[in-house]
């Protein structure tokens, strides 16, 4: 068995990676972003690294796309949405394919692009992203879990999640054999923290630096255990809603 934990993508190699089950968290914001814009009826979400590479793909790809993401954490101008799940309603996203640039976790999509599988977790899809994580495991005898972070730095609400999805994914294993020291401080974060989901969020650079830009409703959100029963799937640099096993 090998587990593997990444605190950022910053560092991981192309051998890292490859051919490997990922599974990759930004639990503030994007991968909420994209389940909730997914749950509420949007075609796809295609990552992008930039603003600029959004704006390049809705000229390409014409006008059913919207153009969502954020910059220090607040909406970019001229863009249709920001990067906050409580944006993605049916009303505004149902039908449309979203063009998605954030700081820190569309890139982390897009580092592990070359991976067998990919797949983003939330607290808000947790219960599905375990289950596809723990049944990845039993059959390949692999996990690589990547937290987008801060800005290449450890981020504490991307590194606690990792902890819950390991800890679901490895099931009554008490042995750390084939962990990684990142997957091992994982689980110790967990044990530090419990089952509070909200706490180790608010502690984060990132929930604070979200507080003082005035939208600390969206960590109360991202809280929100299974708020979108949803598991997308990276396909072609596409998420769509993966189908069933």
């Amino acid at each position: 068995m090998k587990v593997d934990v990444a605190f950022s993508p910053a560092g991981l190699a192309s051998q890292d990676v490859a051919g490997r089950p990922a599974f990759v968290i930004d639990v503030l914001r994007a991968t909420t972003t994209i389940c909730a814009a997914l749950h509420h009826g949007a075609r796809s979400v295609v990552p992008c690294a930039t603003p600029d590479e959004a704006v390049r793909l809705a000229q390409t790809l014409g006008a059913d796309v919207l153009l969502a993401g954020e910059k220090h954490c607040l909406p970019i101008p001229g863009f249709h949405l920001g990067n906050s799940p409580r944006e993605m309603t049916a009303t505004a996203v149902k039908g449309r394919v979203i063009a998605l640039a954030t700081t820190n976790g569309t890139r982390a999509l897009l580092g592990v692009a070359t991976a067998a599988h990919v797949y983003p977790v939330s607290i808000a899809n947790f219960s599905l992203a375990a289950q596809r994580a723990r049944e990845l495991l039993q059959s390949a005898g692999d996990l690589l879990v990547v937290c987008a972070g801060r800005e290449g730095a450890f981020g504490l609400d991307d590194a606690y999640v990792a902890g819950r999805l390991l800890r679901e994914a490895l099931g009554g294993r008490t042995g750390r054999s084939g962990l990684n020291d990142a997957a091992i401080a994982s689980l110790q974060l967990v044990r530090a923290y419990r089952d509070r989901w909200e706490r180790p969020l608010r502690l984060s650079r990132a929930g604070r630096e979200l507080v003082k830009a005035g939208l600390g409703d969206d960590i109360a959100d991202a809280a929100r255990l299974d708020a979108h029963p949803v598991l997308p799937y990276l396909h072609d640099r596409r998420l769509t809603i993966a189908t069933a096993a």
